[in-house]
């Protein structure tokens, strides 16, 4: 034991893990000491938490694995890592990459052997760095090595039966939004989160992009984001010490806790080989992989799956599961661990009896965990439902014993559009109101609440003079620094009319005294979703009793009622449903155009953007160009909230990350589509990001100028997860609304010329205010307004012109209806609408309470 760890603090540590209490870092590094006597005690509460785990599980006593078959699409990388054999130089290779007929090959005869796992592993990103491979790839029509790994995934569904695991290295949220949908499961080894080893040269890890421990742990977070059931793990014994080893299992333990998809943990022990740099390292002993096994077992908990590969282990197979593993992981009959190629698999038979020799049943698994196969949805990918559904006990969600390996279709969903449940709701909403305040699943389809709590960063304090950034203001309104900017969003009383009398100035200056809206009809194809935002009460899934999906007809017959009502714009989004293919978008918008050529089609945010792309493997791009030739006019540049990831991952579960936003907008814009931009403020955020949101926008107008205007949204509590949970506040105070409408026109003057507030969230009276201090638009009449009514907005689903008109005489401005992009509206159009007061047959509807009784 290390002299720097004494026998009374082992003893400690011991007695707190004997205990069941939640152990930190520090005594984890301890416990990682033990040897002896003190291991075997260790090993045992390691033990005892491992069978209460398996206990609840519902299987007892069992021990998993996967049979599978290694696919070593390509053995290049852009890595440098000093103990890897597996990666080498295109020379030494026939080809850079696997053909498709030597992948399905492979897959063909592990299949007959009864495997129903295809292991893809690859070298990172290999055309980064190698040229035959980047001449490979182009010569047969792949984009990207990940372009491959999908292609070869699908083929090997449809042509084979087995399941893919997708090993590919670094993945982005983009990528795991590809991948998702052709592989029940992925993973990638964390293994250390000692940076030194990557920074330092001479390190394991230097001169290794995708080693950065701050990279992996990103790529462990965004596929929790992405709800993709994950595999990782820590490789012990490259040069970490023990307290950064504990460090490494505390990463992963915060990653399971806030996200859930961690779907097991190996901990892999060093084995030096020959010809590598590490060669003279010496391997990692097997009492020391037990101690971290215990360890790893200890702070992740009952409800976590560990694994030790057993061709690694030796003999020592007893040890193991002394230590706390419930799974051997992969193991094939056919395939060599290319990895490890010097160490066989063991006979299935011969690990089935070692287990057993434990008083462990050794039960087979698929590559997705049965946890994950009973959960489904939005876990598994419904394209890969039938293919999992054929292989796994419904009961246990392990494999079953009779199941017949063969290939089955891939396909998109075929886009039919069939009416589905509560499809009134944007009726309802108004008089019989939502069915209950939150899903059933509150509790577990965010994540970790308590989890979350430990991201959230408090308000910072502000010193600058709020007299002088308001002399800034008047002087040079595009020109305030930060803090400024932040001093300002904190005036109050006289210091407030200040601001808000320059932000009115300068709107005047720039835009004139109209009062400008749209009439406009919104319409949300579907509530179906599970990306799993957290301030989200719209979403639902598909079993709620207020989901609902319309058909295409049902589309078109909202657009016909929007165009007899003097509508110009449609304004069409909708839920992340899974059923439907990427294409469905352009079928919808299609719909729209059918059934008034001449309206403005307003539609996609960019989180719709990304997953119609992905889904349909196209770029954003080209998705966009598409989506244009279909009828898409402008996009809502929604899905915005607050453009700053810090703050994302606690609002958001999946939703797509900053770069990908502005990806959407820049690329949209370079197209010639306009945008809108939007901020949803109030919740988990600080005023700190309202000023960051604001100059990132400002920058993309100043590059661009495709925004068309700037909305403000505050955000809406009542029915809110995210607030139900404890962890947002009941939105912005008016002062607070007031101040922020006011920068936001003195921020974005010169840039950004249109202000919009919302009457849905603000309510009439307020709405008057900040028309008095900077903003010149109300946006529309809506028609139908379900999103914000559900997270239990009272301020109505429509608003007649008349009452919009209204709201600007009482600011003492007048008003003007406008069309999307802010221009003069037909006669013809002004006089339909005139007719029904701008909102049609909604005019008959009254609104009463929001939540069903």
């Amino acid at each position: 034991m290390d002299s720097s760890v004494t026998e009374s603090a082992l003893r400690r540590a011991l007695a707190r893990a004997r205990d069941g209490k939640t152990l930190d870092q520090t005594e984890a590094t301890i416990l990682l000491h033990a040897r002896g006597e003190r291991l075997d005690e260790l090993l045992t509460y390691a033990s005892r938490t491992r069978d209460a785990g398996l206990e609840a599980a519902g299987r007892p006593g069992v021990v998993t694995y996967s049979r599978k078959v290694f696919i070593p699409l390509t053995r290049l990388c852009r890595d440098r890592c000093g103990y890897c054999t597996f990666a080498t130089v295109p020379h030494k290779l026939d080809s850079p990459f696997l053909t498709p007929d030597e992948v399905l090959d492979i897959a063909r005869r592990g299949a007959a052997m009864g495997c129903k796992e295809a292991l893809f592993t690859l070298g990172d990103r290999p055309e980064d760095r190698w040229k035959p491979a980047r001449e490979w790839l182009d010569a047969h029509g792949y984009d990207d090595t990940l372009s491959y790994v999908r292609a070869m995934a699908i083929r090997v569904l449809e042509e084979t039966g087995l399941l893919p695991h997708l090993n590919p290295g670094v993945l982005g949220w983009r990528d795991f939004q590809r991948l998702k949908p052709v592989s029940p499961s992925m993973g990638m080894m964390l293994e250390t989160t000692a940076t030194r080893l990557f920074s330092e040269r001479g390190g394991p890890h230097f001169g290794s992009p995708d080693k950065d421990p701050a990279v992996r742990l990103r790529v462990l977070e965004d596929a929790g984001r992405v709800n993709v059931p994950f595999t990782t793990g820590i490789l012990i014994g490259i040069g970490e010490t023990l307290d950064e080893r504990a460090d490494a299992i505390f990463a992963i333990r915060r990653t399971m806790r806030e996200y859930g998809a961690i779907q097991e943990v190996i901990v892999q022990n060093f084995r030096a080989k020959p010809d590598t740099k590490m060669r003279g390292t010496p391997d990692a002993e097997l009492e020391e992989l037990a101690a971290t096994i215990a360890v790893t077992r200890l702070i992740l908990g009952p409800k976590a799956r560990v694994q030790a590969p057993p061709n690694l282990v030796d003999d020592q197979y007893a040890l193991m599961l002394r230590a706390g593993i419930d799974d051997w992981g992969g193991v094939s009959p056919l395939t060599p661990d290319h990895v490890n190629p010097e160490r066989p698999w063991p006979h299935i038979d011969e690990l089935a009896a070692r287990t057993a020799e434990q008083g462990f049943t050794l039960r087979e698994r698929l590559t997705i965990y049965p946890e994950y196969v009973k959960r489904g949805e939005p876990w598994l990918d419904p394209r890969l439902a039938a293919h999992v559904a054929a292989l796994a006990d419904p009961e246990t969600g392990l494999a079953r014993e009779d199941a017949v390996v063969e290939g089955r279709p891939w396909q998109e969903p075929d886009g039919g559009f069939t009416a589905s449940g509560r499809t009134d709701l944007h009726v309802e909403i108004d008089t019989t109101g939502r069915t209950g305040d939150r899903r059933e699943d509150f509790d577990s389809v965010y994540g970790d609440w308590d989890a979350l709590r430990e991201r959230m960063s408090a308000p910072q304090r502000f010193d600058a003079d709020i007299k002088q950034a308001l002399a800034h203001a008047e002087r040079d309104p595009a020109g305030l620094s930060d803090d400024e900017a932040l001093a300002l969003l904190h005036a109050d009383g006289p210091e407030l009319d200040a601001l808000t009398r320059i932000a009115d100035d300068l709107r005047r200056d720039t835009v004139g005294d109209e009062v400008t809206y749209v009439v406009t009809r919104n319409i949300n194809f579907t509530n179906v979703c599970y990306t799993g935002c957290r301030f989200c009460a719209f979403a639902q899934r598909r079993t709620d009793a207020d989901a609902y999906t319309l058909s295409l007809s049902q589309v078109g017959d909202r657009v016909d009622e929007a165009w007899e009502a003097g509508a110009t714009e449609v304004c069409m989004q909708g839920g992340i449903h899974p059923d439907l293919p990427g294409t469905a978008y352009f079928d919808l918008a299609r719909e729209v155009k059918k059934r008034a050529p001449d309206i403005h089609l307003h539609s996609y945010s960019p989180m719709e953007v990304v997953n119609g792309a992905s889904r349909t493997d196209l770029s954003i791009r080209e998705w966009l160009q598409e989506a244009r030739a279909a009828g898409v006019d402008s996009l809502p540049g929604t899905a915005a909230e607050i453009l700053d990831d810090e703050v994302r991952w606690v609002l958001t579960k999946g939703k797509l990350p900053t770069d990908q936003w502005v990806e959407v907008v820049t690329t949209a814009h370079e197209l010639g589509i306009p945008t809108t931009s939007t901020m949803m403020y109030g919740h988990v955020d600080t005023p700190s990001h309202w000023v960051g949101h604001l100059r990132l926008l400002r920058s993309i107008q100043e590059r661009t100028g495709g925004f068309t205007e700037f909305v403000l949204l505050p955000f809406v509590h009542h029915n809110s997860p995210i607030y139900l949970a404890g962890l947002a506040r009941p939105g912005p105070t008016a002062r607070e609304n007031l101040a922020v409408h006011a920068l936001a026109r003195i921020m974005l003057h010169g840039a950004i010329s249109n202000i919009q507030t919302s009457w849905v969230k603000l309510g009439d009276e307020l709405c008057t205010r900040v028309l008095q201090g900077g903003v010149n638009d109300l946006g529309g009449t809506l028609m139908e307004e379900t999103i914000s009514r559900m997270a239990g907005s009272e301020n109505g689903s429509f608003k007649p012109i008349s009452e919009l008109e209204a709201i600007a005489a009482r600011a003492g401005r007048p008003s003007r209806q406008r069309t999307t992009t802010y221009g003069e509206v037909p006669a013809e159009r002004i006089e339909a609408a005139r007719r029904t007061d701008g909102i049609g047959r909604f005019g008959t509807r009254a609104n009463l309470p929001l939540l069903a009784t």
